[in-house]
């Protein structure tokens, strides 16, 4: 019953998005709604057979499909796509509303008029129960500008999620700027001895000290004009099978090869920093992955996974 109710909202909103984009091509169209070719290609034609009540000529939904090219020529009334459901709605504001509190996000006014049209079409049904806030972040942005601002020394509690551990430290801050969209503090750190990069959501705590900045003369800004991750050939290559839910990570991280397979799945190649990140990387994205190379890592994650199994059944009763 749900790959029938699946696909009737499937082709409800079908209609509406090819009306939308004539001459779209169908490889296009599949990717975009997150169906293969072929079962666009199937919907298409069991488009032809639905329409208004007579289901004559001038009543079913028509189409032009030229080659890999489709284009609606009449939409029997289905003009506009479904509405929202609650759950929806509520879902899309509250990641609109907490975007919109993220420091550093940029095209704010554009996050802002696309909450106000949805929470303008849904009233109350996309009225979150609890208000959406990250007073931390912004507070806590405000407080290391003017700590660079007055070049005052900063005691950091810091989580480095490359080692998943988090370390007190000292740094001279040099400027706050924002990649992509994040916010960082760039600051020499006495610790490491040469200028890093903090991310401003992994500081859980600060404190702007009397004593003056003191960065050494040589402490340069880094260059962050193509990203913050650059990849070099002494760092390990990963090499990982990821299913549809995954296939975020080739838009997140910097990849060197993406090769898709037979069926859902692509093989994709980066570098990894070091292989502890990725295996937490791995281990956080589950049964959507699965690790192609190096050894090291295979081995990493299968011990890993068999000692959480372990832990597992140790805790339920035979």
């Amino acid at each position: 019953m749900s790959g029938s109710t699946d696909r009737l909202s499937r082709l409800l909103n079908l209609v509406p998005y090819l009306l939308a984009r004539p001459g779209i091509a169908v490889a296009e169209a599949a990717a975009d709604l997150g169906v293969t070719e072929r079962q666009l290609r199937d919907d298409l034609e069991l488009l032809w057979v639905c329409g208004l009540p007579g289901y004559g000529p001038g009543d079913l939904i028509d189409m032009a499909l030229d080659g890999d090219r489709v284009t609606i020529t009449y939409d029997a009334g289905i003009d506009r796509p479904l509405r929202l459901t609650r759950d929806e709605a509520l879902a899309l504001v509250v990641a609109l509303r907490l975007l919109a509190e993220t420091p550093g996000v940029g095209h704010r006014d554009a996050i802002e008029r696309a909450l106000a049209k949805i929470e303008s079409a849904a009233g109350e049904e996309a009225s979150p129960p609890v208000a959406v806030r990250l007073p931390g972040n912004r507070d806590r942005l405000a407080g290391l500008r003017g700590a660079v601002e007055r070049a005052h020394a900063v005691r950091l509690t810091y989580y480095t999620a490359a080692r998943d551990e988090t370390t007190d430290r000292v740094v001279d801050p040099m400027r706050v700027l924002v990649v992509g969209d994040r916010a960082y503090l760039e600051a020499w750190c006495r610790r490491a001895e040469a200028v890093r990069l903090f991310r401003v959501d992994r500081i859980d705590a600060f404190d702007e000290l009397d004593e003056p900045a003191a960065p050494p003369p040589d402490a340069q800004p880094t260059d962050v004009s193509e990203g913050l991750f650059h990849a070099t050939p002494d760092q390990p290559l990963v090499t990982l099978r990821v299913s549809r839910g995954a296939r975020w990570i080739t838009e997140y991280y910097p990849c060197e090869e993406v090769r898709a397979e037979p069926g859902q799945h692509w093989l994709v190649s980066l570098r990894a920093s070091d292989l502890s990140w990725a295996r937490r990387l791995v281990l956080g994205l589950g049964p959507e992955v699965t690790v192609v190379g190096p050894p090291e890592l295979i081995e990493a994650v299968g011990a890993e996974a068999r000692t959480a199994l372990s832990a597992y059944e140790e805790q339920v009763p035979c």
